[in-house]
């Protein structure tokens, strides 16, 4: 017998502590539900588990992914729509212009909502966005990640659904201001399919010339009166009929005065002077000497010439364009050019007729319709622009039109439904992410998580049987006791 080692109690408590252990890392797994809580657990299972995990996570974000991109795809799609119903108006006014039926002034009208139409679907096209991203300048050019691995994408590439783009933008060619004779002409524009269509910078002359005839003093006939020179703004020559009305001692007391040849007649303030009476019409003052002859039924005629102007459009080569057109010095605006061409421009001022002889060179430039240009990383450099819609300001020109617009609505088409087929494909590609993801949590589940059932066996076997070797320890430290027996 012996008493510095008791081998039963160090073996008893040898069992006691691994039985403890096993049954603490029992309790471990039972408590958190898992199998593997640390690398000791299952060093090559944490290693697939993690993997799996990884796969599982990158399944559900590729998810999320595809419903993002589905969100993308129906912002522009939605603004697609939009785009299409803009072009069938465009058709419809395209139609409607390309009918005789509708006079110069009527297709004039068409045009100004063709043009803003035309404004619009570019405007779509620049400010369509989804998460600050341009859909449908033709910028875009997208991958969308759709896997849990390495490059598991889908492309898509939207192209420019921009007016010019599309073709249903013009150009406008616009006159700046000039000067000519001291007045400056401050609206003139070319009509949009007019001169320096296509061009970005034409030249033109505009030659004025100043053809006022010299009002000269005329005696009157009814006491050798004059008229003074005047000052007259009329839109033509006009020929004045005065006749005396009234008259008594020598005193012309009431006149009337007649435009349109005696037809119709007005009467005239006569202001009676000392030896004479006066009449003024149209800024020209009549004098009429009174005396004894003057009675009534005396009368004159006068011829007044309208202050003009004459403008003659040119080309760089001072080859004149059209015919002159002579302007009045009370008109406001003025057509200049070949109306037989569409090669017109209309000027406006305050003051036309005010002009001298001069010649005004003026550079014509093009506002052109673009499309957009892109940064390498996708933003704009210069957003598209649309000046004007497409012409439909002459039959033939919307004749035209209309197949021009047909193509656009065609290319839109094509666009929304390649969208819609990739909507599609995303559709299913979620649902197999889904399908994926679900089978590997299931196998990851198998490898990291705890069968509760048999892990509780386990437990309760442990329990047990560290019950049992603290009973064996307690028998284990009494045996040395034994000793003391021998001692008696």
């Amino acid at each position: 017998m012996r008493i510095n080692h008791n081998i039963a109690a160090l073996n008893t408590y040898r069992q006691l502590s691994n039985n403890n252990n096993i049954g603490s890392k029992s309790l471990e797994k039972l408590s958190s539900g898992l199998r593997i809580n640390r690398a000791g657990d299952d060093a090559a299972g944490l290693a697939i588990s993690e993997k799996m995990r990884g796969q599982i996570r990158g399944l559900d974000q590729a998810a999320r992914n595809g419903q993002d991109a589905i969100s993308l795809i129906q912002t522009a799609e939605g603004a697609l729509n939009e785009s299409h119903s803009i072009l069938q108006r465009m058709r419809e006014l395209a139609v409607q212009s390309a009918s005789d039926t509708a006079t110069t002034s009527d297709r004039a009208e068409i045009q100004k909502e063709v043009d803003q139409l035309a404004i619009e679907i570019t405007r779509v096209s620049n400010t369509t966005e989804f998460n600050t991203k341009n859909l449908l300048g033709g910028g875009f050019d997208g991958t969308f990640h759709i896997g849990a691995n390495t490059n598991q994408n889908i492309n898509l590439t939207v192209n420019a659904m921009d007016a010019f783009t599309l073709g249903v933008a013009s150009n406008a060619n616009i006159l700046g201001a000039f000067a000519a004779g001291g007045t400056t002409l401050t609206s003139g524009a070319f009509s949009n399919d007019g001169l320096g269509r296509g061009l970005s910078t034409q030249t033109y002359n505009i030659v004025v010339t100043h053809n006022a005839a010299s009002n000269t003093e005329v005696a009157d006939t009814i006491t050798g009166g004059t008229a003074a020179v005047g000052n007259y703004t009329g839109d033509r020559n006009a020929t004045l009929q005065v006749r005396v009305t009234g008259a008594a001692a020598g005193e012309v007391t009431a006149a009337e005065y007649s435009t349109d040849g005696g037809n119709s007649w007005s009467g005239i303030a006569v202001t009676n002077g000392a030896g004479s009476s006066t009449i003024t019409y149209q800024g020209v003052t009549f004098t009429m000497t009174d005396n004894a002859g003057n009675v009534a039924g005396q009368g004159f005629t006068y011829t007044e010439a309208a202050r003009n102007d004459s403008i003659q459009l040119q080309d760089a080569t001072a080859t004149n364009i059209g015919s002159a057109v002579t302007v009045y010095g009370d008109m406001s605006s003025v057509t200049i050019g070949n109306a037989a061409t569409g090669e017109t421009m209309l000027i406006s001022s305050t003051s036309l007729g005010d002009l001298v002889s001069n010649t005004a060179t003026q550079a014509v430039t093009q506002l052109a319709s673009s499309a957009a240009t892109f940064n390498t990383d996708g933003s704009f450099a210069s957003q598209a622009v649309a000046r004007t819609g497409v012409n439909v300001s002459t039959q033939a020109a919307a004749n035209t039109s209309i197949t021009t617009i047909n193509t656009a609505i065609t290319t839109v088409s094509t666009l929304r439904s390649k969208l819609g087929a990739y909507q599609n494909r995303l559709d299913h590609t979620i649902n197999n992410l889904g399908t994926s993801s679900e089978n590997l949590s299931a196998a990851e589940s198998r490898i990291r998580d705890v069968d509760m059932a048999k892990e509780m066996m386990e437990f309760t076997k442990m329990s047990i049987l560290s019950q049992a070797a603290q009973a064996m320890l307690a028998q284990a430290n009494q045996q040395p006791q034994g000793v003391l027996q021998l001692l008696k």
